[in-house]
């Protein structure tokens, strides 16, 4: 903890530094991260950048030795959704929690929750979304110049809790470019009738001279409860329900107000899933040939309902509740290039929020009430390159300060730290490339109930984790390689995971953790092969992954204040998959282009001594038809997911579904693109489809019929 004035030094060494250059406004500035300025060149530069902001040392993607998506212009206007996990539902290897519209958080490769970060401009979101699924994460889609998932071994440099990947959020809240124009501005304004969605984001950026930038931006979304496309529960838990509904009731009894026969009949409508979110922010940056330094202040706030759990037996408890999030945020950038035969970058960032999210049942009373205040500094050293030899090398710092107050806190009040040391290096030798990196992480967690919490226990742990990668890519043709990389990882067990004890009305579970919980260790081998032509490309990746330790929750059977328990356990787990995409031209006429894309990806994860594990997502294929020219884009895709009988233990099989989607673009100016608009009809027949990965598939499937219209302007 006392390493926080020695990176507060450094940031303010680099700030001097560069206030003491001369700008120079009137040419093309340096920029603050040289990947983005490689990825888009101005601000209204759109074209298909290969150029991975996220990569430690931003190569392109067909040189990464690891899984990477990236969404950005048109594609991400398109994809967008209420919640960061629905956002990336198309991404290869991606699903999500779907906990609801608003709390459904990424599943990469069958991991979700604590092994997977999420970033902001690559630091991470500083919520506390990983501490349950009905939590949402302090990302906003709405506001996202792109977003990059990253899987493998080079996502262990965000930290060891990145053991599944990272997926970063990359805004523009502290300019890294001077526009061309006195005013650079952005709006994107969408609608949706399944939940009657209303949306509005604008972001804006002014040069005021000298090679200074101010920026702001605002958003905000609404919608109703949403509909759905069948019954809200599985017909075992309706004819469960229906049979309890015949039992006599004691008046007494708690639950003696539920209608059970309302809740097996409930259909077309999800209740208590309606949200309102809106969000502001200030930044401002010093932008010269040397580098950058800026600030930004953001401010969130949401309110947003959890879907029920209805209760379908006389001793289950059956709540609705809504959670009311705040955060409050301050992120800081700066770099400076010195331009010397050692050094080619020296780049620190660093923020700071203070979160809290109250949990308020249907008659307005605060339940319990989640505090967390953290920060987050990273400072790296990126190598100037010599011959075939680059590499990045850095420190990390991440504080959390950890609340929870009221009758039902299923946590004690903890805190957390992490420092973590890690390089990367890579030696390109043309056609044979290397990578290798390591990395060193200190964490201590600290649990302080108060004297009136005698359920939880008082104390500390202290991990070490060692984290190590090494691979080699091979060209195969021009644009074609293969590549191989084998990692062995560390992850040090959360908080959450190690001392929770007690009922949670967001997830209608008891959850209960295992302070003795030994640190999670994997080796995992991974071979990618990409590829790209005139009219094509294709990426395959195949994955395996040995764990020891693996930690996970495990539901017993019993129930607690007429909660199911959910207790922490570990073992060893054994994991595999793949993950595949193509696109091909088919045809050219006129202005017009025919496309076909496809994707493909699967996931199969066994825990010793227990069988399969829970919420593994089942093998999945989507397949396209795309008609583009100059103005107007039209698409039509088929997604199957398989029905998932690889259950663990009391989990439900899941079935299959097929969507059928359609979209038309329109870009009235071409592909200039100041103006696009998009108009897309989601799950066009309507089907009762459930996300087997989610917690409350049994109780909430997914959104019904969508038709949705989206209007972006830049200039």
């Amino acid at each position: 903890m006392k390493r926080i004035p020695i990176v507060s030094a450094v940031g303010l060494s680099l700030a001097v530094a560069l206030l003491c250059q001369p700008a120079r406004a009137e040419a093309q500035p340096a920029q603050t991260d040289a990947a983005e300025a490689d990825a888009q060149d101005s601000f209204h530069d759109h074209r298909d950048a290969d150029i991975v902001v996220t990569a430690p040392m931003r190569t392109s993607r067909l040189d990464t030795l690891s899984g990477v998506a990236v969404l950005k212009a048109e594609e991400l206007t398109a994809a967008l959704r209420s919640s960061i996990g629905d956002t990336l539902q198309h991404t290869p290897g991606v699903t999500s929690t779907s906990f609801g519209p608003t709390a459904s958080r990424p599943v990469l490769r069958g991991l979700q929750g604590e092994r997977v970060r999420l970033l902001t401009n690559g630091i991470g979101s500083i919520d506390v979304s990983n501490t349950s699924a009905d939590h949402a994460a302090v990302v906003n889609p709405l506001l996202a110049e792109r977003i990059e998932v990253l899987r493998g071994p080079q996502s262990l440099l965000y930290g060891s809790s990145a053991i599944g990947g990272v997926v970063n959020v990359i805004d523009g809240r502290i300019p890294n470019r001077i526009p061309d124009e006195a005013v650079h501005l952005s709006a994107l304004a969408s609608y949706a009738s399944a939940a009657q969605e209303r949306s509005l984001s604008a972001a804006g950026d002014v040069p005021l001279g000298g090679g200074w930038v101010v920026h702001g931006d605002a958003s905000y979304f609404k919608s109703d409860d949403m509909r759905i496309g069948g019954y809200a529960l599985t017909p075992d838990l309706r004819a469960e329900a229906l049979a309890t509904s015949l039992l006599p009731v004691d008046p007494l009894d708690p639950v003696s107000d539920v209608d059970f026969a309302a809740n097996a009949a409930l259909r077309g409508t999800l209740p208590n899933t309606a949200s309102r979110t809106w969000s502001a922010a200030g930044g401002l940056a010093y932008i010269n040939d040397n580098g950058s330094i800026g600030v930004a202040y953001s401010h969130f706030d949401s309110l947003y309902g959890v879907p029920l759990r209805f209760a379908t037996q006389l001793d289950q408890v059956q709540e609705a509740p809504r959670l009311l999030q705040k955060q409050d945020r301050i992120d800081a950038r700066a770099e400076v290039r010195p331009q010397g035969s050692l050094i080619d970058a020296v780049t620190f960032r660093f923020g700071f929020a203070d979160y809290s999210h109250a949990e308020i049942d249907p008659e307005g009373i605060v339940g319990t009430t989640f505090l967390n205040k953290g920060m987050e500094a990273r400072l790296e050293l990126k190598q100037a390159k010599h011959g075939g030899w680059s590499g990045v090398t850095g420190a990390q710092f991440v504080r959390r300060d950890f609340d929870v107050i009221g009758d039902e806190a299923f946590l004690p009040r903890n805190s957390s730290g992490q420092f973590g040391l890690f390089t990367m290096q890579q030696l390109d030798t043309g056609s044979l490339r290397f990578e290798a990196g390591a990395r060193w992480e200190h964490a201590q967690l600290d649990s302080k109930p108060l004297p009136d919490q005698p359920q939880f226990i008082t104390g500390s742990r202290r991990y070490d984790a060692w984290s190590g990668a090494l691979g080699a890519s091979l060209e195969l043709a021009p644009e074609w390689r293969l590549g191989i990389n084998l990692s062995r990882t560390e992850r040090a067990p959360a908080g959450e995971e190690l001392f929770a004890n007690g009922p949670h009305a967001g997830t209608s579970a008891f959850e209960i953790g295992d302070p003795d919980l030994a640190k999670e260790n994997a080796w995992s081998v991974e071979a990618i092969l990409r590829g790209k032509g005139p009219g094509y490309s294709f990426e395959l990746s195949a994955y395996h992954t040995w764990f020891g330790n693996f930690i996970f929750e495990r539901r017993t059977g019993a129930t607690t204040d007429g909660l199911p328990v959910f207790q922490i356990s570990q073992s060893d787990a054994r994991l595999y998959g793949f993950e595949a995409e193509a696109k091909v031209t088919l045809a050219r006429f006129g202005v017009w282009t025919l496309e076909a894309d496809g994707l493909a990806d699967y996931v199969h994860a066994t825990i010793a001594g227990h069988g399969p594990a829970p919420r593994i997502p089942p093998l999945r294929m989507l397949g396209g038809l795309a008609l583009e020219s100059t103005h107007f884009d039209l698409r039509g895709e088929v997604e199957h997911v398989t029905a998932q009988n690889r259950v663990a233990p009391l989990e439900t099989v899941t079935p299959a579904y097929t969507m059928v989607n359609a979209e038309l673009a329109w870009r009235p100016w071409g592909n200039a693109r100041p103006l696009s608009l998009v108009l897309s009809a989601n799950n066009l027949f309507d089907v009762n489809a459930r996300r087997h990965a989610s917690f409350l598939k049994d109780y909430a499937p997914l959104s019904g019929r969508d038709i949705r219209i989206s209007a972006r302007l830049d200039i």
